[in-house]
């Protein structure tokens, strides 16, 4: 059991300053009982710093951020900043610093949820993106700008590190789940290169993981199959892109995104992982306690799994899943439960002490 967690904590934009200190409370006390100490540390880094002083993510937060052992995010995203200043000078910019290449996205549709689906199935999935390589990897430019002879281009990195590293991850994670089975999402019939690659190294890897059964899967393809099959998928290993898209959808037909929790992991420990819901800064609703904060609580029970730290986590886990059982239950009444953010973080911080 470890001693104590030192977390950075960066509320962020929009709702992120609404829902963290709910995940922050319910992780204090999914701890009380481990002897685990925590140390939160906030930093002021999003929309609000740039618009006072231009600044988004220095050389000295980095410093300081890469002394932590893990990371807390909100949300990102202003309408007061121009499109791609945030996303890439603070999101995409501490992935890369510390090597996030790992981008984990569960997706559970808990009995009772709302989904869009008829006849949804139980969906059980995690989806392994790729998470610094791809078409965000910055390699791209433009010429002739504001010109009718203007080219844009944005160029798609894979390399046999990157995709090996995150393959051997998703294998392994796949191995450790009940269903034991892997699908790679890819282009590989037109993004020949890239997505022959991708396919080789599966491949190769499949031979070091005979539990594991493997299939393949056109990405198109899995956009279609997340609304009529979604059962058929356990692990899904992609690219930076398709994986980016694909978990939206996924959080889409399992209850929401505001459900979903994320994971952007450095597996060796290298640097600090960072976690954080999905969903995006939603500043329409921001301040008026209407955002859900289960993703960013879900988020914190991510990283105690990541940290080794499996019974808080569970507990965590099973406080949400009640809290979900308790919202279906009241819906089905013709009374769903109408409640503030703070509100629902009290319900699962409530749902855990009954269930010690």
């Amino acid at each position: 059991m470890r001693a104590s967690i030192n977390l950075a904590v960066i509320a962020g934009d929009g709702i992120g300053p609404e829902i963290v200190p709910e995940g922050l409370k319910v992780l204090r006390a999914a701890l009380g009982e481990s002897g685990t100490e925590l140390s939160v540390t906030p930093y002021s880094i999003g929309a609000q710093r740039y618009v006072d002083t231009g600044e988004t993510l220095s050389d000295a937060d980095l410093e300081a951020l890469a002394g932590h052992d893990a990371l807390l995010l909100g949300a990102i995203g202003d309408p007061r900043v121009p499109a791609g200043i945030l996303e890439r000078e603070i999101l995409l910019r501490l992935r890369f610093a510390f090597d996030h290449y790992v981008n984990l996205r569960p997706s559970v549709l808990y009995p009772g949820v709302p989904t869009p689906l008829a006849v949804p199935g139980d969906i059980d999935l995690v989806v392994v993106r790729e998470g610094t390589e791809g078409l965000y990897s910055g390699n791209g430019g433009s010429v002739h700008r504001g010109m009718p002879t203007e080219v844009a281009t944005e160029v798609s990195v894979n390399t046999a590190h990157g995709t090996e590293r995150l393959v051997r991850y998703a294998f392994e994670l796949a191995a450790s789940r009940p269903r034991r089975h892997l699908t790679l999402v890819h282009k590989t019939n037109v993004l020949v290169h890239a997505g022959g690659l991708w396919q080789r190294t599966v491949n190769r890897l499949a031979a070091e993981y005979p539990s594991v059964n493997v299939d393949y899967c056109n990405v198109d393809a899995a956009t279609i199959y997340l609304v009529t099959d979604p059962q058929r998928f356990d692990v899904i290993v992609t690219d930076n892109l398709f994986g980016d898209i694909l978990t939206d959808e996924a959080g889409a037909v399992s209850g929401g995104v505001g459900l979903a929790a994320s994971g952007n992991i450095n597996p060796e420990g290298d640097f600090p992982s960072m976690f954080e819901p999905i969903h995006g800064s939603a500043p329409d609703i921001a301040g008026t306690g209407k955002a859900d904060p289960t993703a960013t609580i879900a988020s914190a029970a991510l990283m105690l799994r990541h940290l080794g730290l499996a019974e808080p986590a569970a507990r965590i886990e099973a406080a949400i899943r009640a809290d979900m059982e308790a919202r279906a239950a009241a819906a089905a009444t013709g009374t769903p439960l109408r409640r503030t953010t703070t509100q629902i973080g009290d319900a699962i911080l409530a749902a855990m002490e009954d269930n010690r």
